[in-house]
């Protein structure tokens, strides 16, 4: 058998290039992503000796052991775990195999210590893709000029040898190991001598991997010396709160979550009683890069009887809750449990129920306390979060309660109790308008009337809005609706000044009836122009500077959803269904039509006129440029305005 010479995965290569220019602040990291990594190998074999005890009978206390050599200049961390066989050697050591890496490893330049000058957030970019992707191993580069990995896996007799100096190419053949388990040597750089020392692993032991939850120990490096283990060899959830610090719970958290920013919060717990179990939970401050994937797994560990038995217990959280991390160790859960069982089980059921519950119960807490504090986290992880409001109807209150909303009359960020303690007399009615971006909400002609009402509007810029406002329908009775539909009432709500208001029914009444006649000739106009292009033409109530906007009808889909939808090709086929054109009979450009439409009309006839004809279009290409929707007919658009430029008004 020969050596077989392979080409990184693209990811791979880029990410290598990444770890050796980027993390050079962090080098010593290396050594706990090893530990870490072998640490888990070992939770494995665990897991599988419950259903083939054969796999640990020849060497049944599982370890990670530490050999310096100075001579050779190598570093090794050793385990027993489950090892590794050719296939997984290429598959494990030689692609990255969660979605998404490429697209964000395109976003860095490979070179951090010059996109550090430019901007800081590069190299924690740089810096988190590690962990966020499972692929710590990668970071030995960082100190090592080559890596060979020596491993058996449990229960063959075959070992592999894989070999890399982290520039392309990685080599694997058959080796010699008497017994299953996993060697990774890295050969240390000129500039990474100081891992060669004692003492300094030491102390990287004890600050990094003193949580990890079997003996990490030193393999003498003198003959007179005896083997110590560097770590207290216990698993952290299962020590008391006042015996851990907090940067112990912090390095756990890098461990369980193989992340490496610090946790925004930690949760730690005992529960006794019918149900018993341990929990120790990480809600991050950094997003995970594919947060939104469809592929994405659980990030809660599940161990029984501290026995590790699976990494992606999808029952024992909801969807909506993805982002917390950590570990969750049962009393009352069978060892050989399954992962299918897992997801019928009643038991995981009721651990799952308990876990949400105290998940929101201290964000509520956060929310209340540290509200600044809370609010990173809802531009972090809120868009998440709202999905529960859809998809769980037994946590729906609770989950709205903490939700927060931008608002077109406040800035910062307000819950949905704090908009109903700030309606206006008269409104009975919690308002909302959906957009791409609070900016692009902002900017919507059908805010105007609202503004001019001094009615505020929540902000929803999140796709998962579309979905679940429907089914909510109402907060303590008042009904959510969105801004963008027609009929929308604010007469009955009171705006300004009374004197201004006074001020603006005179001179309403001085000029009402006919600027109605000629208004009501113009809509006609409008109508008949048109014809299936809108559901109807009317006068607004809403518009105060804009000439037009469009609005949906009381009974059909938002604008927004109905965009959406047709983006994620769920409309294939259909176009987009007819409006409301809403015109401004305030405006000049409205005034002046009307007084043309008068002109026209004939009595007994309809009011037919290619100018009106093109102005109607012209005002209906600009309500749906407003609402970043194309013109018609470009052609037309561009024939018309070119006329009415020539014509004029």
């Amino acid at each position: 058998m020969t050596v077989e010479t392979h080409a990184f995965q693209a990811e791979v290569g880029k990410l290598l290039d990444i770890v050796a220019h980027s993390l050079y602040s962090q080098k010593e990291i290396f050594l706990r992503e090893l530990i870490s990594n072998a640490s888990d190998a070992c939770d494995k074999l665990r897991y599988r000796a419950l259903t083939e005890p054969a796999l640990v009978e020849d060497d049944p206390e599982l370890k990670v052991t530490l050999r310096l050599d100075k001579k050779a200049k190598t570093i090794t961390v050793s385990d027993n775990g489950v090892g590794m066989d050719k296939d997984d050697l290429t598959g494990i050591l030689g692609t990255i195999a969660r979605s998404g890496t490429q697209a964000f490893v395109e976003g860095l330049s490979g070179d951090a210590a010059k996109d550090k000058d430019k901007d800081k957030d590069k190299e924690d970019v740089a810096v988190s893709l590690i962990g966020q992707f499972g692929v710590g191993f990668y970071s030995a580069f960082m100190v090592a000029d080559r890596v060979e990995v020596v491993t058996r896996k449990a229960g063959t007799n075959q070992a592999w040898k894989w070999t890399s100096d982290g520039r392309g190419e990685f080599a694997i053949e058959p080796a010699e190991r008497a017994a299953r388990g996993t060697d990774v040597i890295t050969h240390l750089k000129k500039d990474a001598k100081e891992y060669l020392e004692t003492e300094r692993i030491e102390h990287i032991v004890r600050t990094y991997s003193d949580h990890i939850g079997i003996p990490v120990a030193l393999a003498p490096v003198k003959k007179e010396d005896d083997e110590r283990v560097l770590n207290t060899a216990s698993a952290l959830w299962t020590r008391a709160k006042k015996d851990i610090t907090e940067d112990q719970y912090k390095e756990f958290y890098h461990h369980a979550a193989h992340a490496f920013d610090d946790p925004w919060m930690t949760i730690h717990n005992q529960v006794e009683g019918v149900l018993s179990y341990t929990n120790l939970l990480f809600i991050p401050s950094m997003r995970p890069y594919d947060l939104f994937h469809p592929d994405r797994a659980a990030s809660v560990k599940l161990y029984v009887k501290k026995v590790y038995i699976t990494d992606n217990c999808e029952g024992l959280l909801p969807s909506y809750l993805r982002f917390v991390k950590g570990v969750v160790d049962s009393e009352d859960l069978p060892l050989n449990i399954s992962r299918e069982m897992m997801q019928h089980n009643p038991v995981v059921a009721k651990i799952s129920s308990g876990l949400t519950k105290r998940v929101f119960g201290e964000l509520k807490k956060s929310a209340e306390k540290k509200p600044d504090d809370y609010a990173r986290f809802w531009e972090t992880f809120g868009p998440v979060l709202k999905e529960g409001i859809y998809e769980d109807h037994a946590n729906r209150d609770r989950i709205l309660e903490l939700a927060r909303f931008k608002s077109s009359a406040r800035s910062g960020w307000i819950s949905v109790k704090d908009y109903v303690n700030a309606m206006k007399p008269g409104q009975d009615t919690i308002y909302y308008i959906t957009g791409d971006t609070a900016e692009a909400a902002l900017a919507s002609p059908q805010l105007e009337g609202f503004r001019a009402k001094e009615v505020e509007v929540l902000l929803m810029t999140d796709p998962v809005d579309e979905f679940w406002l429907p089914q909510v329908g109402v907060y303590e009775e008042k009904a959510f609706k969105s801004a963008t539909r027609g009929g929308a009432d604010l007469a009955k709500i009171d705006g300004a000044a009374a004197d201004e208001k006074a001020d603006a029914d005179e001179t309403k009444e001085k000029t009402e009836a006919p600027d109605d006649d000629r208004t009501d000739l113009l809509v006609a106009a409008l109508k008949l122009a048109l014809g299936d292009k809108v559901k109807d033409v009317r006068r607004s109530e809403r518009l105060t500077d804009s000439a037009v906007c469009l609005v949906a009808d009381e009974g059909d889909l938002d604008m927004n959803l109905e965009r959406l939808l047709k983006q994620h090709k769920q409309l294939d086929g259909q176009d987009l269904s007819p409006r409301i054109l809403e015109i401004n009979a305030g405006h000049a450009l409205i005034g002046k039509l009307a007084v043309l439409a008068q002109e026209k009309a004939k009595p007994g006839e309809d009011i037919s006129d290619p100018l009106l004809t093109d102005a109607a279009f012209m005002l209906l290409d600009q309500a749906r440029i407003l609402e970043g929707e194309p013109v018609l007919n470009a052609q037309a658009f561009a024939r018309r305005l070119s006329q009415l430029m020539v014509e004029g008004l």
